[in-house]
């Protein structure tokens, strides 16, 4: 029996054989060749596939994960037909009289090394799509592309796993994955848990090269513990494990259409997070009370250029219908730091997370933030609409976004158009800026919540896209707490109720304390509600 530890990225137990994902890393023959074109026709040939292939993967992914999650696929089609990229290959064939194969390769260690260079996290990441793109034109090339999964249900293993393998494998017929690299935030860990497949990164070099074909294997994800060729003492335990945590599962379901109230009867609302059109079913499906974060910016990312007020109308009247009367908090665009925009033309910066996001777009790009807002207020009428804006640090911008909410409702009410006068008015605690003078935000506001993601990379002064400094992020640290209940006192005490959106809300060892602090809403990913709503219900604050 050998033990494993790496980072689980989505809870669960498998027990099964495994099935080892070998690439074919070998270096790529160069091969002189004298009918270059030809070559490039290869080329071409080679890419018309992959598009198709990535056409049917978007498609799976659509249905798995999600319209945003699917996005990735999208982006890697339009990367097929990037033009510098594309030059490069067809330079690097005309130029050396080299075959198809080595053209691509290089062009893909080029490209990649110019990403990882960055320091942009964002554009770094962009270093993995552009090899599982060249990956996929090498595979049709060589006549080695599959997309299928693996022959039985089994836990696959692999050095790693890029977005498009992830989702390429079949839910029916895997158990579980475990990758020797990897990182918490990469595409293929949200993948995972957007797919609920037990998944266990960073198991390491030795693991991979350990791991056979045919090995039994045990999968903690909650743990992110690897056990191969277990004893049967140990099968049983993990049997037990497994089986308590299919019916504590089970048990959840049970908690449909029940109330969020704890055993001393404090209520809460429990609402759910998207980030687009495509996941209204999940929050249905797990029967959130409402919608505590609609991610706007996803309307913009999904773009070739702005989205126009009848785009964005038409979005916002979609999710407030399928609501059906049930409270949808919007937020305005959150573009820059991680989220970047190519036609918003925003110059890199030494600290994008410092730097000019979000509101402060907003506030310096007028027309932009206006019709957004009038695609919101026109939206307003189909149903129970609130809006809230991200990274507020000041009075002032509180004031001037009401002056401009103002004026779009009296555009409206000239030009005849219909809005609600019921909309609430919100904005985010994600600064530690905001959390202090929470005093003096409440009287202006309708509402708080509170981007716990933020503020805790704020307050530690750590950033989150950064893997190296996992081991310094405390999200349970007493700064944010503080700063939390501070803001929950200061909007009670003006009559205004909050909430919290981040990553905090779905964390059920500290739903007691939200709980105790007064937070009056929680607002999670759709599949962590009956989780959230069950740890509620069984806690007592008398």
């Amino acid at each position: 029996m050998r033990k494993y530890n790496g980072k689980g990225v989505y809870g669960a137990v498998a027990i099964g054989k495994c099935s080892v994902l070998r690439k074919c890393d070998a270096a790529v023959s160069r091969v002189h060749v004298s009918d270059t074109r030809a070559e490039k026709e290869r080329v071409a040939s080679a890419k018309k596939a992959s598009a198709a292939q990535l056409g049917k993967i978007y498609e799976k992914a659509l249905k798995e994960v999600g319209e945003t999650n699917a996005q990735i696929f999208e982006i890697h089609m339009m990367m097929l037909e990037d033009e510098d990229y594309n030059d490069s290959i067809e330079s690097i064939i005309d130029t050396q009289s080299v075959n198809a194969e080595y053209a691509v390769a290089v062009t893909s260690d080029n490209f990649a090394q110019m990403f990882s260079s960055m320091d942009d996290a964002y554009m770094q990441a962009r270093a993995a799509d552009v090899r599982d793109i060249s990956n996929r034109i090498i595979a049709n090339l060589t006549g080695a592309a599959a997309d299928g999964g693996s022959a039985g249900k089994t836990v696959v293993c692999a050095e790693d796993l890029a977005p498009s393998e992830t989702v390429a494998l079949d839910k029916d017929k895997v158990l579980a994955f475990v990758t020797a690299h990897g990182s918490a935030n990469s595409h293929t860990a949200i993948l995972a848990r957007s797919m609920n497949i037990p998944a266990v990164i960073g198991a390491g070099s030795v693991f991979i090269n350990e791991i056979r074909d045919g090995d039994a294997v045990i999968v903690d994800g909650y743990t992110g513990e690897i056990i191969v060729d277990p004893d049967e003492e140990t099968v049983r335990r993990y049997t037990r494990k497994q089986k308590a945590d299919e019916e504590k599962k089970r048990l959840l379901e049970e908690l449909k259409g029940k109330e969020n109230v704890t055993l001393d009867g404090r209520r809460i609302n429990i609402f759910a997070n998207i980030s687009g059109i495509g996941n209204i079913g999940a929050v249905l499906l797990n029967d959130a009370g409402g919608i505590g974060l609609f991610r706007s910016e996803f309307l913009y990312l999904e773009n070739s250029d702005y989205p126009t007020e009848e785009q964005q109308f038409q979005a916002y009247r979609r999710v407030l219908e399928s609501m059906a009367g049930k409270k949808v908090i919007i937020r305005t665009l959150d573009i820059g730091a991680d989220k970047k925009v190519g036609y918003f033309g925003l110059r890199e910066e030494e600290n994008p997370a410092l730097g000019y996001r979000a509101i402060r777009i907003c506030l310096t790009r007028p027309e932009i933030f206006r019709t957004q807002l009038r695609a919101l207020y026109r939206a307003s009428v189909y149903g129970e609409l609130a809006i809230m804006f991200p990274m507020i640090t000041s009075v002032s911008e509180v004031a001037r976004i009401k002056e401009i909410c103002g004026e779009v409702r009296k555009e409206l009410a000239d030009a005849g158009i219909e809005y609600s006068d019921k909309v609430e008015l919100g904005i985010m605690i994600e600064t530690p800026a905001a959390a202090l003078i929470s005093d003096r935000l409440a009287p202006m506001v309708d509402f708080f919540s509170v981007g716990t993601n933020d503020l805790t990379q704020y307050t530690l002064a750590c950033d989150r896209q950064n893997p190296d400094i996992e081991d310094f992020i405390d999200d349970h640290h007493e700064a944010i707490l503080r700063l939390i209940e501070m803001s929950a006192e200061n909007a009670h005490r003006n009559g205004k109720w909050i909430g919290i959106c981040g990553e905090l809300a779905a964390d059920t060892s500290l739903t007691e304390t939200f709980l105790r602090m007064g937070i009056d809403e929680l607002s999670v990913s759709p599949s962590f509600v009956l989780r959230v709503r069950d740890a509620v219900r069984k806690t007592r604050l008398s």
